[in-house]
């Protein structure tokens, strides 16, 4: 007994098989990417559609078409969260200062590593973890990042305050400055 669709509705129309080419999520023109588009120059589009022309370029807002790209404010906010969290942990004692030079001024290290030896985030007991607040950062111009940071340890609170300064030819983020109290 052959099974047609009168018979049973839910059944399909028996067919010689065709040759159908597997179709990835990604390549269908309704699915939408896992990942954000990229733009021709390698930048990425905060959209994160396709580029309408081929020669559309990223910008951020203060950056003129061509030039370096700079970081968008997104960008700023995020870089200021990490480093807060890494200058944090050398100021407690949880990570070696030395991990941070590459990332300092020579003027930066200097700060950073008397404060280390002063014990500017000391914990009140080996339990206590510390706890950051939320960054508060702000670009006084498109090369530099000020940011600060609450830290809880315990009953005591601190407020560390850093700059960041994209250096050299490479444009690497600095910091340039520390404070702690």
């Amino acid at each position: 007994m052959t099974v047609s669709p009168r018979t049973c509705p839910s059944a399909r129309p028996t067919a010689a098989p065709t040759a159908h080419r597997r179709v990835r999520p990604t390549e269908h023109p309704t699915a939408r990417p896992h990942h954000r588009a990229r733009t021709p120059d390698g930048g990425c589009d905060p959209t994160g559609r396709r580029p309408r022309h081929p020669r559309a370029a990223c910008t951020t807002p203060g950056s003129a078409p061509g030039s370096a790209p700079g970081p968008a404010r997104h960008d700023a906010g995020a870089l200021a969260a990490r480093f807060a969290h890494q200058l944090v942990e050398v100021l407690t004692g949880a990570r070696p200062s030395g991990q941070l030079m590459r990332h300092t001024s020579l003027d930066g290290y200097g700060q950073l590593a008397s404060l280390v030896r002063a014990g500017a985030l000391r914990r009140g007991g080996p339990a206590d973890r510390p706890r950051l607040g939320p960054v508060h950062d702000r670009s006084p111009s498109p090369d530099a990042v000020e940011a600060c940071v609450r830290v809880d340890l315990g009953r005591r609170h601190h407020m560390v305050a850093f700059r960041l300064e994209q250096r050299g030819p490479a444009g690497q983020w600095q910091c340039t400055a520390v404070e702690a109290r």
